[in-house]
């Protein structure tokens, strides 16, 4: 029985390699022998997660010739990887990925890091912040105040509980677009609803346009869901998006859905204007496309901004645009409480759909939340938050222009993440070795469709002071052990040749 459960055809392998390409090798570095960079470039996609463990590697053969390299190149490579521990062979089944014994299997997406490394490691995988003290507990108690009626009820609310749908509607109509309960349904998380979005709009093999860059875990959302994702890559800077592209993107590919943030977009920080906005929406509807909005960074603006109408203000008969809201970014990652506002049919069909998902959101958080909005605390902690993200954004914007002044970057306005370009280093090498020098970044290709963006980073506002200047020295040192190759084989790949 084969030990392989998918599969990485010779194109795909030699695309994603090709991502992997490095500027070149300066005056007196070593060029590592074309098998050696070989092994090294299929060793780093699997530890990034985008080649899967157990996934069967094309034949030798079949990778030489899409490479443009010798069968020699590939045997040697492959054997290397054998003796490391990173692919296992047997006859009549081919080779498949592995990872070495004691080594951790690489996420998929942007995992919290484990507890037990947060004394030895800055983290700077995920854009997320300690809650906003002490309105968590404040809310929390409030919560438990409010929970005995509902103890007497089963308990399962799959659109959500109705004071809290009245709540969100009502946000939505003080900022101006007129909003009914009805079109309103609370989910686990953002993530719970741009999956139950995906499950009901794009069945497996639909397209649907997304961002490039965009969200890491939502495109691993997607792919796992079985869509084929359309990249549209965004405007230079942070000038938010290419409507000429986006145009020619929907009419010639004619997604079923598009997901696109508009307000502090992540990874990169830019905020769609109004005009963007408008413009994006009249080209989804003459195309037929559901436009899935991300809102979820849309209150964490840190400098004087005046904020556009939301995107579903441009869509009055609320056909083309389903927006998602969550407490996550704006408060805290623990508190798993998100929205979708649509239509009110959409509504009805995502509610029925969730009989057969999560049947509904935990009773507890939702009146947690529903006790920040009703009360003011939730204005109060957003207005704690901004500053501690502005503080933490200043803090590391001076230490990466200090220590790392060849990094290239804009600051944005908003949202809790910078983009950055590292100087034509790759992304992957970056994030490989600053888990052991101390630091853990994302590389830009998580946030790619095929291995886009090596040359990026993405760094979250999650930490300042001395911990941000110590973050930066520790980048500042992996970048130095990239540029010299060294470190176990870390030189980038320069080409494969015979």
């Amino acid at each position: 029985m084969a030990q392989w459960t998918s599969a990485v055809g010779a194109t795909q392998l030699a695309r994603l390699l090709t991502s992997q390409q490095a500027r070149p090798a300066g005056a007196g570095s070593r060029r590592p022998p074309a098998y050696r960079a070989l092994a090294d470039g299929i060793r780093l996609l699997v530890l990034e997660g985008r080649v899967p463990v157990a996934a069967r590697l094309p034949a030798e053969r079949e990778l030489a010739v899409a490479l443009s390299v010798s069968r020699t190149t590939v045997a040697a490579a492959y054997e290397a990887l054998r003796t490391e521990g990173f692919l296992e062979s047997r006859r009549g089944a081919g080779s498949w990925t592995a990872v070495p014994a004691g080594n951790p299997l690489p996420a998929r997406g942007l995992e919290p890091l484990p507890p037990e490394a947060v004394g030895s490691m800055i983290d700077l995988g995920c854009a997320a912040l300690p809650a906003p003290e002490p309105w968590l507990t404040r809310a929390v108690q409030g919560a438990l105040e409010e929970l005995p009626p509902y103890a007497h009820t089963h308990g399962d609310y799959p659109a959500g509980l109705p004071a809290l749908r009245a709540m969100l509607a009502e946000r939505y109509t003080a900022r101006g677009i007129p909003t009914m309960p009805e079109q309103i349904m609370v989910t686990t998380g953002a993530m719970g609803a741009i999956d139950a979005i995906c499950h009901l709009f794009a069945g497996r093999g639909e397209r649907i346009a997304v961002e490039s860059p965009s969200y890491a875990n939502i495109l691993q959302l997607m792919r796992e869901a079985g869509a084929r994702l359309v990249p549209v890559a965004m405007a230079e800077g942070l000038r938010g998006w290419d409507l000429d592209r986006w145009r020619q993107v929907l009419r010639d590919a004619a997604p079923r859905l598009a997901y696109v943030v508009a307000d502090f977009h992540n990874p990169t920080g830019a905020l769609a204007d109004e005009d963007q906005r408008r413009q994006l929406v009249d080209a989804a509807r003459s195309a037929g496309t559901v436009l899935v909005v991300d809102e979820t960074m849309s209150e964490l603006a840190l400098d004087d901004v005046e904020m556009p109408r939301p995107v579903c203000g441009f869509d009055p008969a609320g056909a083309t645009v389903i927006t998602v809201g969550s407490a996550s970014k704006a408060f805290w990652a623990g508190m798993r409480i998100g929205w979708v506002r649509a239509a009110p049919d959409v509504i009805r069909s995502l509610v029925a759909a969730r009989a057969y998902a999560d049947l509904g959101t935990p009773v507890l958080e939702q009146l947690a939340v529903n006790w920040l909005l009703s009360t003011g605390g939730w204005r109060e902690a957003v207005n704690v938050r901004r500053e501690q993200a502005r503080d933490n954004r200043d803090a590391l914007v001076a230490a990466v222009r200090r220590e790392l002044p060849g990094w290239e970057f804009e600051v944005p306005h908003g949202g809790l993440t910078l983009w950055v370009r590292t100087g034509g280093l790759s992304g992957s090498r970056l994030a490989e070795v600053g888990e052991r020098v101390g630091v853990r970044v994302p590389s830009g290709p998580r946030f790619g469709v095929d291995g886009a963006f090596e040359g990026y980073v993405r760094l979250p506002f999650t930490v300042g002071g001395a911990v941000a200047d110590e973050a930066a020295v520790r980048l500042a040192a992996a970048a130095r052990l990239v540029e010299k190759g060294a470190g176990g084989g870390m030189q980038a790949p320069q080409s494969f040749v015979a």
